[in-house]
């Protein structure tokens, strides 16, 4: 009994088969393109427009924790930063127009889009003054580290086994 060797026209949807599993990965990164990017034309199975995830740097000194967020197309009147129970929030809105118009076409295009990520930071002191400056799209917050925060760090040993 000779045996079958995989075929790229094989679409019986075996999970032997590697051409049907590549295919069916290949076709998963393209659905998965652009979600996780602030692509305002991406939707959800429902046609819905998703809600865009800003990227955010986050850094650490001894006295404050620090927060950046790209929020690019957002005036800093639709920006709303909250924290509560520790989870900073930042939620933005944007909206554009853009209108050309040629002497043999029109065109005009409308984007929105809303931004939200939230992110728990436990050594905050939400009960001190933070800070929020907006510039050139770049959200930052300043918060100042809670005093027993370096009290609760501890350095555990990494042994080999």
């Amino acid at each position: 009994m000779a045996s079958r060797l995989p075929s790229l026209w094989d679409r019986t949807g075996r999970e032997s088969d590697p051409f049907h599993s590549l295919h069916r990965e290949i076709d998963k990164v393209f659905d998965d393109f652009g979600r996780d990017l602030a692509f305002p034309w991406h939707r959800n199975g429902d046609q819905e427009p998703r809600m865009l995830m800003p990227k955010l740097d986050v850094a650490e000194t001894d006295g404050e924790i620090v927060v950046s967020a790209d929020l690019p197309g957002v005036e800093e009147k639709d920006i709303d930063v909250t924290i509560a129970d520790d989870i900073l929030t930042i939620k933005a809105s944007r909206a554009s127009d853009r209108e050309e118009k040629e002497a043999d076409y029109h065109l005009i295009e409308r984007t929105s889009g809303t931004y939200q990520r939230s992110i728990r930071l436990p050594h905050a002191d939400a009960d001190k003054t933070i800070d929020a400056q907006f510039h050139n799209g770049v959200l930052t917050v300043k918060l100042p580290k809670a005093a027993d925060a370096a009290t609760k760090r501890r350095r555990i040993e990494v042994k080999s086994g």
